[in-house]
């Protein structure tokens, strides 16, 4: 029998889809959630990566589906993102994607060489890829490393 959609969940965070692939980034306010996306947007258009578009800015709807977690934006802040210093900014998005990794901003366990535990994070009843980005650290760097050096599909753009 198919596994249906669990009721979503809403959650502080940011998505960004990357290839066929999407980030779900979480931390407090001010962490730099929509500055990650925007990274990774600009990584794109610059062509470090083949695609990043946004899915959500500041709430992400989650739902898990056949063993998969899936991000889309809640109706009303589909589009729109905070942009430091300009507002609130309407930008092309997703409308959902398959989450394939979190990335937690400002994680108290932002180790150098973190454990295999903390390498994982289970949403939904889902065990995902979990990246912990320490407080001030630039997240984008290791998230392109992670992209580049994954053995899922590679999203980095070839030179």
């Amino acid at each position: 029998m198919a596994q249906a959609a669990s009721p979503s969940a809403t959650v502080h965070g940011c998505s960004v889809l990357v290839g066929a692939h999407a980030i779900l980034i979480r931390g407090p306010a001010g962490s730099g959630k929509s500055r990650l996306a925007l990274s990774l947007i600009e990584a794109a258009a610059s062509g470090r990566l083949r695609f990043a578009r946004l899915i959500a800015d500041d709430r992400v709807a989650l739902a898990a589906c056949h063993g998969r977690l899936l991000a889309r934006a809640p109706s009303a802040l589909a589009g729109l993102i905070e942009v430091r210093g300009l507002g609130i900014r309407r930008i092309a998005h997703e409308p959902m994607a398959v989450v394939s990794l979190v990335v937690d901003l400002t994680a108290p366990d932002g180790e150098r060489l973190p454990a295999p535990a903390a390498a994982q994070t289970t949403i939904a009843g889902i065990t995902l890829p979990r990246l912990a980005v320490a407080s001030g650290q630039d997240p984008c760097p290791a998230v392109l490393a992670y992209l580049a050096t994954t053995s899922a599909p590679l999203e980095i753009a070839e030179k």
